[in-house]
């Protein structure tokens, strides 16, 4: 990949792409050479307890450019896309304050869209209707939570996979708290943290077989380095199953691999297969919903 030359005036640089992809370490060459500072915009890379897991960068590469949002989340928390635009719209403002140049990069579209076009003004959910909504949903599997959300909010219901639990619970959440589907609420006009003519955006577009030899390099290396005493860690604190850091990827085969019920290899191979599956999902995303930014091929 031929590095791209930022053009004269960029105020900020967004740098998408499909997980192994290279994306990091552009960002971090740009951070060196523009006085950057690296903003994460993964949403398992949140998560404190996952460094290993989710590819996070290096404490070296960390000493090597300011890097924010990275780690700042204990794996106990549901952490939200609305959270994030909160903690991104302080963290660009900090770069600006520093003088740096903010370069966001991570594989969430979600996150992308929600800092490009702005996102709805939801009031914040009160702590004790999340806990009362989480303690209704113990025990319950996502299609039960589901009917559940049809009879009070039919019409988020219609929009929402009866197996997306995290979705299910906050449109509960929010219907709870306000009385208003979450679908009512984001039709207000959003409001995008910044003017997109002064951003420099890229897609990372990789080859697919060399980006299978290195997720397959990817995942050997995660056993190698750490990743099962994180999942062994991530196991002592007896979270429930449906956080999203219990979701990431390598958790359950590693767990699995811990308890004997898998065989290292197997475990491997179902990293592999989960990485490679999560990586179509992405670029599927990044061709749809992000058909305008420039690509790069790598």
């Amino acid at each position: 990949m031929a590095k791209p030359v930022l053009a004269a005036g960029t105020k900020m640089v967004l740098i998408a792409g499909p997980t192994a992809s290279g994306k990091s370490q552009l960002a971090l060459e740009f951070a060196r050479q523009h006085g950057g500072t690296v903003i994460n915009a993964d949403s398992m890379q949140v998560y404190r307890e996952l460094r290993v897991l989710t590819a996070r960068p290096s404490r070296e590469e960390e000493t090597e450019a300011p890097h924010r949002l990275y780690g700042h989340v204990p794996s106990a928390i549901r952490y939200s896309v609305g959270t994030w635009v909160g903690d991104v719209d302080l963290a660009l403002r900090q770069a600006r304050r520093e003088g740096r140049l903010p370069i966001v990069v991570g594989g969430t579209g979600l996150y992308f869209k929600a800092l490009c076009e702005g996102l709805a003004e939801i009031p914040p959910i009160p702590p004790e209707i999340r806990k009362a909504v989480g303690t209704l949903a113990e025990g319950e599997t996502s299609e039960m939570l589901h009917r559940r959300l049809a009879e009070v909010d039919p019409e988020d219901a219609r929009r929402i996979r009866p197996s997306d639990r995290t979705r299910i619970l906050r449109a509960l959440d929010v219907f709870t708290a306000t009385g208003r589907s979450l679908a009512a609420w984001q039709l207000k006009p959003a409001r995008p943290l910044f003017e997109t003519s002064e951003a420099e955006r890229f897609v990372l577009n990789p080859d697919r077989s060399l980006l299978r030899v290195r997720i397959d390099a990817r995942a050997e290396a995660m056993v190698t380095d750490g990743a099962l005493a994180e999942v062994e860690a991530l196991a002592a604190l007896s979270l429930p199953h449906d956080l999203p850091a219990m979701k990431a990827i390598g958790v359950r085969p590693l767990a699995e691999y811990l308890a004997g019920r898998f065989r290292r290899d197997e475990a491997l191979t179902a990293i592999r297969a989960e990485t490679r599956r999560y990586a179509k999902r992405q670029m599927t995303w990044f061709r749809n919903q992000m058909s305008d930014w420039p690509r790069l091929e790598v």
